[in-house]
């Protein structure tokens, strides 16, 4: 169909949310991964209600559009991990994915300061395999 855009209704309950579904251990797995995408993507904009609780009992993080800027634009709600230990999977597979630099199925995607932002973002966090602190002081 070409280049654009499809987006997919996520039958969710939009009672839960972020600040609702991280108050049970048994999502923390799948919120430290969109908390990990939010780092490597510098996401600008991970509000508490883009994190949906499917019908499936997945959770989903929608509204991904503003990402991988080549200037520093990390915005989001997802703090609650800072400074602990990155999962080893999680860094393994960041290990294996970037291994020959931003795969060629992204990096028909974005510019080439896009690309050099992604590979130093993912350095520092395999670097230091810990989920960092928000550097505003806020949290």
């Amino acid at each position: 169909m070409g280049e654009g855009s499809l987006q997919l209704f996520v039958h969710a309950d939009f009672e839960q949310h972020y600040f609702t579904l991280r108050e049970d251990p048994a999502h923390h797995e799948r919120l430290k991964q969109i908390c990990l995408f939010d780092l490597l993507a510098n996401n600008a904009d991970r509000k508490s209600g883009h994190c949906l609780l499917g019908h499936d009992g997945q959770i989903y993080a929608i509204d991904n559009a503003l990402t991988l800027n080549a200037e520093p634009k990390l915005r989001t709600v997802i703090w609650d991990f800072s400074g602990q230990p990155i999962p080893e999977g999680m860094l393994a597979d960041l290990r294996r994915a970037f291994i020959s630099g931003v795969p060629a199925s992204l990096a028909t995607l974005l510019d080439s300061d896009e690309q050099t932002a992604l590979l130093g973002r993912v350095r520092e966090v395999v670097k230091k395999a810990k989920f960092p602190k928000d550097a505003s002081g806020l949290r």
